[in-house]
């Protein structure tokens, strides 16, 4: 599956990946397209096996704060101030323990006996954490991890971060005594960019080996950075960051983390849509963790799952990874999405395709479904970025529509970028024609 991996009318942020069986499991917080909240009342689960990757399975609303339809509030202390965002589930002695973040109210805890539930409620979080730390008993972003002797730890925060121990007999309340304050500080004490390394939310906790690791966004908040240590209750150490959203991209906030999954280790992150930072949808990408512990930052790319695209095959516009000069991908309905405000200047990218071999022709062609805004303008396909190899031009009509060109025929693997041009300086009314759109994008194909 491409990016997103996820059906695409789905939006599902702060996904965290856990390994379940033999199926992977993505739980999430719920946005909406073309919102202005973050989340709703609901978290989400989806599924897939581990042997094929394109089979996701919807587990529907897995724990809920506001009645909906036929099922009620799985909480009965909450309203319609109080959202849901980010949770995590964990396994300890064959059952799954979901552990909620509820804005503006005392989180909870969660049981199943399957991973994707239904999950019933176990418990309000119990503490004696002052509450500003622990943001009044909302515990922000919970993350947990058991440990391989079954110690159980909750590692949160927003704008600073704490960990605690969990009472492992009864996976909700916090053991007096072992709260640790800045696990990631939040000022500068090194000579790493402070942006780069300092906390400000998304604790997500992991251990590899005997590393522990602890993926979370800093302040230069499109990224997910994190820290290890050689305890689960550190100190931690800032190593890099693994990926960032807003890279040639219109970015935002980002919450994730990494999964193995049949020998192969992945980060799971969101990335906007809709215009808005408040519509995310999940994406993955391929990561290498080092002997040394040092995960090497990756690129943004459409290939999710996937090790290349077939160009062959109808491309959906929405899967672009670079997007420059103002265009976005916004959701007309469940049925429609395009890439629109594209405009004089703007940059449209997919990273990566394989065109196979040479199969003895010097031209191939090409085919976009778009949708007209008035004027003329023209679109230029590059390979291996926007400064590549300019291998064909397309032409599109104040119609818009089906339209078509001719282009040199390449082979192997490679980016696509569309770079947009017009020919017209300004408009009726004396605008510049860079600020208007000039066309929307559905989708487009190449043809041998």
């Amino acid at each position: 599956m491409p990016n997103p991996y996820l059906p695409m009318w789905e939006y599902i942020p702060d996904g965290e990946p856990r390994v379940f069986r033999n199926r992977v499991y993505v739980y999430g917080s719920h946005d909406n397209a073309g919102s202005d909240k973050f989340c709703d009342y609901v978290l989400k689960c989806w599924s897939a096996p581990l042997d094929d990757l394109s089979k996701w399975v919807c587990h529907g609303d897995i724990f809920r704060t506001k009645a909906s339809f036929d099922r009620p509030a799985d909480t009965d202390w909450t309203n319609d101030a109080n959202y849901l965002y980010a949770p995590d589930v964990v396994e300890k002695d064959g059952k799954y323990y979901l552990y909620a973040y509820i804005i503006n109210s005392v989180g909870c805890v969660a049981v199943s006996d399957r991973p994707e539930g239904p999950f019933r409620l176990l418990s309000k979080y119990k503490y004696t954490i002052p509450d500003e730390i622990c943001c009044n008993g909302w515990f922000i972003d919970p993350g947990v991890l058991v440990d391989d002797d079954g110690r159980t730890y909750i590692y949160c925060g927003f704008q600073r971060s704490f960990m605690a121990e969990i009472n492992s007999e009864n996976m909700y309340e916090i053991i007096d005594g072992t709260c640790i304050e800045h696990i990631i500080p939040i000022e500068q004490k090194d000579s790493f960019n402070e942006d780069d390394s300092l906390f400000f939310e998304a604790c997500s906790p992991r251990k590899v080996g005997d590393i522990y690791y602890l993926i979370y966004s800093p302040k230069r908040g499109s990224r997910l950075a994190y820290a290890t240590s050689d305890k689960p209750t550190g100190p931690f150490t800032y190593r890099g960051y693994i990926i960032d959203n807003g890279v040639d991209y219109p970015g935002g906030n980002d919450h994730g983390s990494i999964a193995c999954i049949n020998g192969q280790w992945y980060i799971f992150y969101h990335r906007m849509t809709n215009g808005t930072i408040m519509s995310r949808r999940g994406c993955v990408e391929k990561i290498e963790i080092l002997p040394d512990g040092t995960i090497p930052t990756v690129e943004m790319t459409s290939l999710g799952f996937e090790d290349s695209l077939d160009p062959y095959k109808i491309t959906a516009a929405e899967i672009a990874c670079v997007l420059k000069g103002g265009a976005f991908i916004t959701e007309k309905n469940v049925f429609d999405r395009v890439i629109t405000e594209i405009r004089d200047g703007c940059v449209i990218g997919y990273k990566y395709f394989d065109f196979g071999e040479d199969y003895g022709s010097k031209t191939m062609e090409f085919s976009a479904d778009t949708v007209g805004m008035g004027c003329d303008c023209h679109m230029h396909i590059f390979i291996d970025g926007e400064d590549g190899e300019e291998i064909g031009v397309c032409d599109i009509g104040r119609n818009g529509g089906i339209v078509n060109a001719r282009v040199k025929s390449v082979t192997g693997r490679h980016s696509v970028f569309f770079k947009i041009s017009t020919d017209y300086v300004h408009d009726w009314a004396g605008d510049p024609f860079r600020n208007r759109c000039l066309f929307e994008m559905r989708s487009f194909v190449f043809m041998k």
